[in-house]
């Protein structure tokens, strides 16, 4: 069984581990801070979230256009290069008197670079790591992700408060450097994984490539749709528990690291193929107990056990990795990255919506028990006993085992 510790002997592996963490710290604390210039400057909550979350639903667009960009030019510039793009917008945004629109143009440019970025790093991780140690080594890179995420979040509040919300933004700014500078000093210059010149057009062949056979389409779908609408589930929160919405966040995040932990250290190989749609059930299975408006105590409970299901996307993750060649990983994960954080948008607008026609506890119950019939759905059609038709099976060849 590999241990956490093996994987830090690997020399690439650090560099990539620290780099990612910097970005993510960075990106947590300037979204809070930009979220909160905006609010001040506007006074509107709708445009204080899309400040919050906008990189990410840019992505979609990116995942459609830049994508094939993650395969065909080095890694570690790629890398490199996004850390750059981001603290020079972040730098900006900090910028006195710099117009909202001009922010969110900046935003949007950020979450077209982000969704190259996402598949680069992950990509590169397939190469630095046997792909026997890839589900241990995304574990590990997805519990410093929660991780940087509270940290950022604590220190992102406090430096509103000691500084501004600009000083926030230098800050962040200051930590996508950091992050830049890990990746170029890091990391080996490696050459493209794929052969060609990144495009939009080769970006839309190659994922019509990969959602061409039925295996990945169902480990997408696996990927983006349970998770995403139980992700609309969490957006209520603040509205189910106005005064205790940070401790749900809190239980989630511990229950995510729990199920990180336990998968990515402890689980068999011999299990996780059976175990990755029972996991993604767990994680919607609780939320229906929202139906009776439980109290505190029990919603505590609930949130935290729902959590440790995130942990069969690294199940679904691995199966994916394993049902692409080489050349075509990086715009495969960022692929699943995009869609996955796009997925989450919508379906946080969705549960929104529910809430606001009926409540919160209602429209929790609702997304728990879509994502619970799309998870057991899944599994039916991906059952091993289930015929394929010629036009379903893979056309493009996997890596061998």
């Amino acid at each position: 069984m590999p241990r956490y510790r093996d994987l830090f002997r690997v020399p690439e592996f650090t560099p990539l581990f620290l780099g990612g963490t910097a970005q993510v710290a960075a990106q947590t604390v300037s979204g809070l801070g930009l979220a909160t210039l905006v609010y001040r400057a506007t006074d509107s909550a709708l445009l204080s979230a899309l400040a919050m979350f906008g990189p990410a639903l840019a992505q979609l667009v990116g995942a459609t256009t830049l994508l094939s960009a993650a395969d065909r030019l080095p890694p570690r510039a790629v890398l490199t290069g996004v850390s750059l793009v981001f603290a020079a917008g972040t730098a900006a945004q900090a910028v006195p008197g710099l117009p909202v629109a001009a922010a969110f143009a900046i935003l949007f440019l950020q979450g077209l670079a982000g969704s190259v970025g996402g598949g680069a790093r992950y990509g590169l991780l397939g190469e630095i790591l046997p792909r026997e140690r890839y589900l241990i080594g995304r574990s590990v890179l997805n519990m410093a992700t929660g991780l940087s995420q509270i940290a950022g979040f604590a220190a992102g509040g406090a430096l509103i408060a000691l500084l501004s919300p600009r000083g926030t933004l230098l800050t962040g700014a200051a930590l996508y450097l950091l992050g830049a500078l890990i990746s170029r000093g890091g990391l080996t210059a490696r050459p493209p994984r794929a052969a060609g010149r990144p495009s939009v057009a080769e970006t839309w062949r190659t994922n019509a490539r990969l959602w061409s056979a039925r295996p990945r389409r169902l480990a997408y779908l696996a990927l983006w749709v349970p998770n995403g609408l139980v992700v609309g589930c969490e957006s209520l929160f603040v509205p189910y528990a106005p005064d205790r919405a940070g401790l749900l966040f809190a239980c989630a995040a511990c229950g995510m690291l729990a199920g990180d932990i336990a998968v990515g250290r402890l689980l068999p190989a011999g299990l996780r193929a059976r175990l990755a749609a029972p996991l993604q059930a767990l994680l919607a299975a609780p939320y229906l107990l929202f139906a009776f408006r439980p109290g505190l105590p029990l919603a505590l409970v609930a949130v935290t056990v729902s959590a440790v299901g995130y942990s069969a996307s690294l199940l679904y993750q691995e199966r994916l990795i394993a049902l692409v060649p080489d050349d075509l990983g990086g715009q495969a994960l960022g692929l699943h990255t995009s869609g996955m954080l796009t997925l989450q948008g919508l379906s946080a607008a969705l549960a929104g919506g529910i809430a606001q026609l009926a409540s919160p506890a209602t429209a929790m119950t609702v997304m728990a028990a879509a994502s619970l019939l799309v998870t057991l759905a899944l599994a039916y059609a991906g059952r091993p006993g289930r015929p394929m038709g010629a036009e379903e099976r893979d056309p493009v060849p996997a890596k061998a085992p």
